[in-house]
Protein backbone atom coordinates (compact mmCIF):
# COMPACT_ATOMS: atom_id res chain seq x y z
CA UNK A 1 0.00 0.00 0.00
CA UNK A 2 1.20 3.50 -0.81
CA UNK A 3 -0.17 5.36 2.40
CA UNK A 4 3.46 7.24 3.71
CA UNK A 5 2.31 10.86 3.31
CA UNK A 6 -1.42 10.73 3.45
CA UNK A 7 -3.86 12.17 6.25
CA UNK A 8 -4.13 10.73 10.10
CA UNK A 9 -7.14 10.47 11.91
CA UNK A 10 -7.55 12.22 14.94
CA UNK A 11 -9.28 9.74 16.17
CA UNK A 12 -7.37 8.29 17.76
CA UNK A 13 -7.14 7.24 21.53
CA UNK A 14 -3.08 5.82 22.61
CA UNK A 15 -3.42 4.14 25.90
CA UNK A 16 -0.09 2.09 24.96
CA UNK A 17 1.84 1.68 28.30
CA UNK A 18 -0.94 3.13 30.82
CA UNK A 19 -1.32 1.79 34.25
CA UNK A 20 -3.15 2.40 37.28
CA UNK A 21 -1.97 1.26 41.17
CA UNK A 22 -4.41 -0.43 43.03
CA UNK A 23 -6.56 1.73 45.84
CA UNK A 24 -8.02 -0.60 49.14
CA UNK A 25 -11.44 0.55 50.07
CA UNK A 26 -11.92 3.57 52.37
CA UNK A 27 -13.02 7.16 53.04
CA UNK A 28 -12.09 9.94 54.72
CA UNK A 29 -13.47 9.48 58.39
CA UNK A 30 -14.56 12.83 59.73
CA UNK A 31 -14.14 11.89 63.33
CA UNK A 32 -10.27 12.12 62.82
CA UNK A 33 -10.85 15.81 61.92
CA UNK A 34 -10.73 17.40 65.36
CA UNK A 35 -7.39 15.38 66.78
CA UNK A 36 -5.57 16.29 63.16
CA UNK A 37 -6.41 19.57 64.22
CA UNK A 38 -5.29 19.79 67.46
CA UNK A 39 -2.18 18.13 66.35
CA UNK A 40 -1.13 20.45 64.09
CA UNK A 41 -1.44 23.81 66.07
CA UNK A 42 0.59 21.66 69.27
CA UNK A 43 4.24 21.37 69.55
CA UNK A 44 4.91 18.19 68.67
CA UNK A 45 2.81 19.37 65.45
CA UNK A 46 5.14 22.17 64.74
CA UNK A 47 8.03 19.36 65.27
CA UNK A 48 5.87 16.63 62.81
CA UNK A 49 6.03 19.70 60.12
CA UNK A 50 9.61 20.10 60.37
CA UNK A 51 10.23 16.51 59.13
CA UNK A 52 7.53 16.79 56.88
CA UNK A 53 9.22 19.05 54.57
CA UNK A 54 12.89 17.45 55.26
CA UNK A 55 10.76 13.69 53.91
CA UNK A 56 9.73 15.96 50.87
CA UNK A 57 13.37 17.45 50.28
CA UNK A 58 15.16 14.27 50.53
CA UNK A 59 12.71 11.97 48.24
CA UNK A 60 10.74 14.48 46.31
CA UNK A 61 7.18 12.77 47.26
CA UNK A 62 4.69 14.67 48.83
CA UNK A 63 4.16 13.35 51.90
CA UNK A 64 0.56 14.32 52.18
CA UNK A 65 -0.56 11.45 50.12
CA UNK A 66 0.93 9.43 53.10
CA UNK A 67 -1.10 11.27 55.39
CA UNK A 68 -3.61 11.31 53.73
CA UNK A 69 -3.80 8.19 53.30
CA UNK A 70 -3.60 7.82 56.80
CA UNK A 71 -6.50 9.36 58.29
CA UNK A 72 -8.83 7.89 55.12
CA UNK A 73 -7.99 4.27 55.91
CA UNK A 74 -6.79 3.92 52.04
CA UNK A 75 -4.12 1.36 51.29
CA UNK A 76 -2.89 3.21 47.99
CA UNK A 77 0.09 1.93 46.96
CA UNK A 78 3.19 3.85 45.16
CA UNK A 79 3.63 2.75 41.27
CA UNK A 80 6.33 3.30 39.88
CA UNK A 81 5.84 3.08 36.11
CA UNK A 82 8.16 2.74 33.46
CA UNK A 83 7.12 5.26 30.66
CA UNK A 84 6.40 2.78 27.44
CA UNK A 85 8.65 2.72 24.97
CA UNK A 86 7.65 2.33 21.73
CA UNK A 87 9.93 1.26 18.97
CA UNK A 88 10.32 2.27 15.56
CA UNK A 89 8.31 -0.34 13.87
CA UNK A 90 5.52 0.08 16.40
CA UNK A 91 5.44 3.56 15.86
CA UNK A 92 5.21 3.27 12.20
CA UNK A 93 2.20 0.75 12.69
CA UNK A 94 0.58 3.60 14.61
CA UNK A 95 1.02 6.11 11.93
CA UNK A 96 -0.65 3.24 9.41
CA UNK A 97 -3.81 2.63 11.56
CA UNK A 98 -4.18 6.02 11.82
CA UNK A 99 -4.14 6.48 8.25
CA UNK A 100 -6.16 3.35 7.49
CA UNK A 101 -9.02 4.79 9.97
CA UNK A 102 -8.75 8.14 7.86
CA UNK A 103 -9.12 6.67 5.04
CA UNK A 104 -12.58 4.91 5.97
CA UNK A 105 -13.38 8.25 7.10
CA UNK A 106 -13.15 10.08 4.02
CA UNK A 107 -14.89 6.73 1.93
CA UNK A 108 -17.79 6.23 4.52
CA UNK A 109 -18.60 9.85 4.66
CA UNK A 110 -18.76 10.19 1.32
CA UNK A 111 -20.94 6.60 1.52
CA UNK A 112 -23.43 7.56 4.15
CA UNK A 113 -24.70 11.17 4.71
CA UNK A 114 -25.12 10.55 8.36
CA UNK A 115 -21.81 8.75 8.96
CA UNK A 116 -20.59 9.11 12.76
CA UNK A 117 -16.49 8.61 13.00
CA UNK A 118 -15.75 6.12 15.54
CA UNK A 119 -12.65 6.33 17.52
CA UNK A 120 -9.83 3.69 17.34
CA UNK A 121 -8.11 2.77 20.80
CA UNK A 122 -4.59 1.43 20.76
CA UNK A 123 -3.88 -0.28 23.64
CA UNK A 124 -0.81 -3.01 24.98
CA UNK A 125 -1.81 -5.98 27.41
CA UNK A 126 -4.99 -4.78 28.74
CA UNK A 127 -7.77 -2.42 28.00
CA UNK A 128 -10.98 -1.75 29.28
CA UNK A 129 -14.36 -0.51 27.21
CA UNK A 130 -17.86 0.01 27.71
CA UNK A 131 -17.81 -3.50 26.81
CA UNK A 132 -15.90 -4.75 29.71
CA UNK A 133 -12.04 -5.23 30.14
CA UNK A 134 -9.89 -7.43 27.56
CA UNK A 135 -6.36 -8.74 26.84
CA UNK A 136 -4.70 -8.65 23.56
CA UNK A 137 -5.57 -12.39 23.21
CA UNK A 138 -9.13 -11.12 22.82
CA UNK A 139 -7.81 -9.91 19.01
CA UNK A 140 -9.11 -6.06 17.42
CA UNK A 141 -11.84 -5.52 18.54
CA UNK A 142 -15.58 -3.10 18.52
CA UNK A 143 -17.61 -2.24 21.40
CA UNK A 144 -20.77 -0.58 20.38
CA UNK A 145 -20.71 0.72 23.57
CA UNK A 146 -18.97 3.53 23.37
CA UNK A 147 -18.18 2.60 19.41
CA UNK A 148 -14.49 2.81 19.91
CA UNK A 149 -12.54 -0.22 17.73
CA UNK A 150 -9.79 -1.59 20.07
CA UNK A 151 -6.37 -2.93 18.83
CA UNK A 152 -3.15 -4.06 20.30
CA UNK A 153 -0.81 -3.80 17.51
CA UNK A 154 1.32 -6.82 18.46
CA UNK A 155 -2.01 -8.77 16.66
CA UNK A 156 -0.34 -7.29 13.47
CA UNK A 157 2.66 -9.59 14.71
CA UNK A 158 0.69 -12.52 15.30
CA UNK A 159 -1.05 -12.02 11.42
CA UNK A 160 2.54 -12.77 10.19
CA UNK A 161 3.71 -15.32 12.49
CA UNK A 162 1.22 -16.74 13.54
CA UNK A 163 -1.69 -17.00 11.10
CA UNK A 164 1.19 -16.50 8.03
CA UNK A 165 -0.90 -13.70 6.79
CA UNK A 166 1.51 -10.88 6.39
CA UNK A 167 0.97 -7.42 4.33
CA UNK A 168 0.55 -4.16 5.10
CA UNK A 169 -2.94 -4.43 3.39
CA UNK A 170 -3.95 -7.43 5.06
CA UNK A 171 -3.79 -5.23 8.16
CA UNK A 172 -5.34 -2.79 7.17
CA UNK A 173 -8.61 -5.30 6.14
CA UNK A 174 -8.36 -6.18 10.07
CA UNK A 175 -9.29 -2.20 10.35
CA UNK A 176 -11.33 -2.00 8.15
CA UNK A 177 -13.49 -4.88 9.02
CA UNK A 178 -13.73 -3.18 12.44
CA UNK A 179 -15.54 -0.05 11.21
CA UNK A 180 -18.03 -2.34 9.12
CA UNK A 181 -18.62 -3.34 12.52
CA UNK A 182 -19.49 0.65 13.31
CA UNK A 183 -21.67 0.74 10.41
CA UNK A 184 -23.71 -1.98 11.79
CA UNK A 185 -23.75 0.06 15.03
CA UNK A 186 -25.22 2.84 13.07
CA UNK A 187 -27.99 1.29 11.15
CA UNK A 188 -29.34 -0.57 14.07
CA UNK A 189 -28.11 -4.41 12.99
CA UNK A 190 -25.71 -4.91 15.44
CA UNK A 191 -28.39 -3.81 18.04
CA UNK A 192 -30.54 -6.00 16.32
CA UNK A 193 -29.05 -9.06 16.67
CA UNK A 194 -27.63 -8.55 20.07
CA UNK A 195 -30.92 -8.28 21.30
CA UNK A 196 -31.56 -11.80 20.56
CA UNK A 197 -28.61 -12.82 22.71
CA UNK A 198 -30.29 -15.43 25.18
CA UNK A 199 -33.86 -15.54 23.29
CA UNK A 200 -32.71 -18.31 20.59
CA UNK A 201 -30.33 -20.57 21.41
CA UNK A 202 -26.87 -20.63 20.82
CA UNK A 203 -26.47 -22.64 17.74
CA UNK A 204 -29.32 -20.18 16.36
CA UNK A 205 -27.54 -16.90 17.88
CA UNK A 206 -23.79 -17.99 16.21
CA UNK A 207 -26.09 -18.60 12.98
CA UNK A 208 -27.01 -14.56 13.58
CA UNK A 209 -23.15 -14.08 14.28
CA UNK A 210 -21.78 -15.42 11.63
CA UNK A 211 -24.33 -13.20 9.23
CA UNK A 212 -22.86 -10.12 11.05
CA UNK A 213 -19.61 -11.00 10.94
CA UNK A 214 -19.55 -11.62 6.80
CA UNK A 215 -21.61 -8.40 6.53
CA UNK A 216 -18.39 -6.86 8.07
CA UNK A 217 -16.23 -8.61 5.68
CA UNK A 218 -17.90 -7.31 2.85
CA UNK A 219 -18.20 -3.91 3.78
CA UNK A 220 -14.57 -3.73 4.18
CA UNK A 221 -14.48 -4.31 0.96
CA UNK A 222 -16.74 -2.21 -0.30
CA UNK A 223 -14.04 0.27 1.57
CA UNK A 224 -11.52 -0.99 -0.06
CA UNK A 225 -13.23 -0.43 -3.78
CA UNK A 226 -14.30 3.14 -3.21
CA UNK A 227 -10.47 3.79 -1.60
CA UNK A 228 -9.08 2.51 -4.55
CA UNK A 229 -11.11 4.16 -6.66
CA UNK A 230 -10.44 7.73 -5.44
CA UNK A 231 -6.97 7.09 -4.23
CA UNK A 232 -4.75 4.42 -6.06
CA UNK A 233 -3.74 3.34 -3.37
CA UNK A 234 -3.24 -0.75 -3.92
CA UNK A 235 -0.14 -1.65 -4.94
CA UNK A 236 0.42 -5.60 -6.67
CA UNK A 237 -0.72 -8.23 -4.27
CA UNK A 238 -2.63 -5.94 -1.84
CA UNK A 239 -5.62 -7.67 -2.96
CA UNK A 240 -4.27 -11.14 -2.06
CA UNK A 241 -3.04 -10.01 1.44
CA UNK A 242 -6.49 -9.31 2.18
CA UNK A 243 -7.92 -12.42 0.93
CA UNK A 244 -5.36 -14.57 2.45
CA UNK A 245 -5.98 -12.85 5.82
CA UNK A 246 -9.22 -13.46 5.43
CA UNK A 247 -8.72 -17.23 4.56
CA UNK A 248 -6.43 -17.18 7.57
CA UNK A 249 -9.19 -16.33 10.68
CA UNK A 250 -12.01 -18.60 8.96
CA UNK A 251 -13.85 -20.23 11.66
CA UNK A 252 -12.98 -23.66 10.03
CA UNK A 253 -9.25 -23.42 9.40
CA UNK A 254 -9.04 -21.69 12.87
CA UNK A 255 -10.76 -24.76 14.85
CA UNK A 256 -8.74 -27.24 12.35
CA UNK A 257 -5.62 -25.52 13.61
CA UNK A 258 -6.57 -25.70 17.30
CA UNK A 259 -8.68 -28.97 17.86
CA UNK A 260 -8.39 -30.68 14.64
CA UNK A 261 -11.98 -30.91 13.92
CA UNK A 262 -14.64 -28.16 12.21
CA UNK A 263 -17.74 -27.53 13.94
CA UNK A 264 -19.98 -25.73 12.32
CA UNK A 265 -22.98 -25.07 14.72
CA UNK A 266 -19.94 -23.48 16.72
CA UNK A 267 -19.11 -21.17 13.70
CA UNK A 268 -19.31 -17.52 15.02
CA UNK A 269 -17.48 -15.79 11.73
CA UNK A 270 -18.05 -17.58 9.00
CA UNK A 271 -15.85 -20.14 7.05
CA UNK A 272 -12.40 -19.32 5.20
CA UNK A 273 -14.28 -19.06 1.92
CA UNK A 274 -17.30 -17.13 3.24
CA UNK A 275 -15.01 -14.52 4.59
CA UNK A 276 -12.95 -14.35 1.30
CA UNK A 277 -15.87 -14.50 -0.79
CA UNK A 278 -17.73 -11.66 1.16
CA UNK A 279 -14.81 -9.70 1.50
CA UNK A 280 -14.11 -9.87 -2.51
CA UNK A 281 -17.77 -9.39 -3.76
CA UNK A 282 -17.83 -5.74 -1.64
CA UNK A 283 -14.72 -4.86 -3.72
CA UNK A 284 -15.76 -6.04 -6.76
CA UNK A 285 -19.17 -4.32 -6.47
CA UNK A 286 -18.61 -1.18 -4.19
CA UNK A 287 -22.26 -1.28 -3.39
CA UNK A 288 -23.60 -0.71 -0.05
CA UNK A 289 -26.91 -2.43 -0.93
CA UNK A 290 -25.36 -5.69 -2.34
CA UNK A 291 -23.94 -6.90 1.49
CA UNK A 292 -27.52 -7.99 3.12
CA UNK A 293 -25.79 -11.36 4.27
CA UNK A 294 -29.22 -11.63 6.32
CA UNK A 295 -31.50 -11.96 3.75
CA UNK A 296 -29.25 -13.96 1.41
CA UNK A 297 -30.10 -17.27 0.68
CA UNK A 298 -26.88 -18.71 0.64
CA UNK A 299 -23.66 -17.66 2.89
Amino acid sequence: MKWQGRRTSSNVEDQRGKSSGQSGSGGFNPMLLAPLIKLLFSKTGLIIAGLVILFSVITGYNPLNLIANFFSGTNNQIVNSQPYEVTVHEDEQAQFSATVLASTEDVWKNILSDYREPTLVLFSGYVSSACGSASSATGPFYCSGDEKLYLDLSFFQDMENRMDAPGDFAQAYVIAHEVGHHIQKLNGTMDKVNSLRGKVSEVEFNKYSVRLELQADFLAGVWANHMQRTTQILEQGDFEEALNAANAIGDDRLQRQSTGKVVPDAFTHGTSEQRMRWFKKGFDTGDISQGDTFNAKSL
